[in-house]
């Protein structure tokens, strides 16, 4: 899709995985254009039963779901992030990695691995090194971050130093078991997209599956901290464009980035 630096156009497909690898490649061939496509953590194929080990569903970059999103990312003439399990040199615990293809060419490993509210994601997964990934992307500098690892400032301000101008955040954010919990869990993604946002002033784009798995509410947050798109639980698809202005504007405003004090 045609841009210029001075705009980004986003899409965050807000979209089931089943555990039906093909499935889940064939739902691509749906997906709009944008500058920017992400689809949620795991997207290759769903968690599946906490007692169920990922390896065998484990794949090597290049291999069916890579080349998917190559295809996606060729026919869309878009930059596509999109979660998988990747194959490690631990024949037990896959990576979890966000696949980066179209204009720019990459792969995150989740560094922090979900081992909380009584879940142990360690259990299944290896955790990646600490390699903060930023991408160049239209012009914009866009780094991504996975699900869990929203919680950790730290992340995101390596990323900003960095030089990313965005953050990108593919998730499957598990519910509460009670509607309280449920409710906090909510609050706190929505918080954290936000925290984010603020702290780094950069743009967020926080991309979920939708419910009754997982909470969706995906969002796109602003530099300023204001949420310019949000979507409910349901499957949809959210859109927004990101505009230099508001990112230059904000940091002029808030120069706290340079103010920092090590």
């Amino acid at each position: 899709m045609a841009s210029t630096a001075e705009t980004l156009t986003v899409a965050a497909l807000q979209w089931p995985a089943s555990l039906d690898a093909a499935a889940n490649r064939a739902a691509l061939e749906a997906a709009p254009a944008a500058d920017l496509l992400v689809l949620p953590e795991a997207f290759a194929r769903d968690f599946g039963p906490v007692t169920e080990p990922l390896a065998p569903y484990a794949e090597a970059q290049s291999g069916s779901f890579d080349l998917a999103v190559r295809d996606l990312a060729a026919r869309t003439e878009s930059t596509v992030v999109a979660g998988m399990f990747e194959t490690s040199d631990d024949p037990e615990r896959p990576f979890n990695t966000l696949l980066v293809r179209g204009g720019a060419e990459a792969a995150y490993r989740k560094v922090h691995l979900y081992d909380s509210f009584g879940y142990k994601e360690s259990d299944r997964l290896r955790a990646g090194e600490w390699e903060p990934l930023v991408v160049d992307v239209q012009g914009w500098k866009v780094g991504v971050m996975t699900c869990y690892d929203l919680r950790f400032p730290e992340l995101g301000r390596a990323l900003v130093d960095a030089g990313a101008e965005v953050i990108v955040v593919p998730a499957a954010w598990l519910p509460g078991r009670t509607e309280a919990e449920h409710e906090r869990k909510l609050d706190h993604w929505r918080t954290l997209a936000r925290a984010r946002a603020i702290e780094d002033v950069s743009y967020v784009v926080a991309v979920g599956q939708p419910a009754p798995r997982y909470t969706g509410c995906s969002l796109v947050v602003a530099p300023t901290g204001e949420v310019v798109a949000e979507a409910g639980p349901e499957e949809t698809t959210l859109t927004a464009t990101l505009d230099r202005a508001v990112l230059d504007e904000a940091r002029a405003t808030n120069p706290s980035l340079a103010n920092r004090v090590r």
